[in-house]
């Protein structure tokens, strides 16, 4: 770290305490993503974007680093090995969908202020089952899994208008592009490892040898 957080505290001027540093600090690695368009995030936003390189000189030796997009005002930790909280076949393949569906959109030009698009219940429907030849879950677990995947702070659900018939909107939000990646891909292919070695033995398997 190049600089503690009680001499930067000093060079602020006493604008911002040690604390402040290390709350910033901690909710960039346990949330992922810190938006100045948030309202509970834009403080620890600009702490981080004024002092970059300390944080990012900080969180260093965790395997964290940080990049910073300026367009859209945000930063996001990444880290660099793929353990974590274990993901769930749907969260993944979920994650993924809204990945394709932003990528779609960026190439329409039909972006959202800060970046984000805001995805249809319909047009979800026909990206997961091309894409997984799978059932979209029922309106109550897809909502659990839209609220699972924000720990990543890729998407959040949107209540819809009284008059709307679906239920609510998934907004993705622009730091996606950062955090699903490769690692995702991995994921996916070792949840099909794993179906596949759980897969019972067919008659025409279960030959003695």
């Amino acid at each position: 770290m190049k600089r503690s957080w009680t001499t930067l505290s000093q060079l602020s001027g006493g604008t911002y305490t040690p604390q402040d540093f290390e709350r910033a600090a901690y909710r960039l690695v346990t949330e992922q993503v810190l938006y100045s368009a948030d309202r509970n995030t834009r403080t620890a936003y600009h702490l981080v974007e004024t002092y970059l390189a300390d944080f990012a000189a900080a969180l260093e030796p965790l395997g964290i680093r940080l990049e910073r997009n300026a367009h859209y005002r945000y930063v996001v930790a990444l880290p660099s090995h793929g353990e974590g909280t274990p993901v769930s076949i749907d969260e993944t393949l979920l994650i993924l969908v809204l990945r394709q569906r932003y990528d779609e959109a960026m190439r329409q030009g039909q972006i959202e202020d800060h970046g984000e698009v805001l995805v249809e219940l319909p047009e979800l429907q026909e990206a997961w089952q091309a894409l997984t030849g799978r059932p979209l879950p029922e309106v109550g677990p897809l909502r659990a899994l839209v609220r699972a995947l924000r720990r990543w702070s890729v998407c959040k659900p949107i209540d819809s208008e009284p008059d709307d018939p679906q239920p609510f909107k998934i907004l993705v939000r622009p730091a996606i592009v950062e955090i699903v990646g490769a690692q995702w891909l991995q994921r996916l292919d070792q949840h099909n490892r794993d179906d596949a070695d759980e897969a019972p033995a067919t008659e025409a398997d279960d030959v003695s040898a």
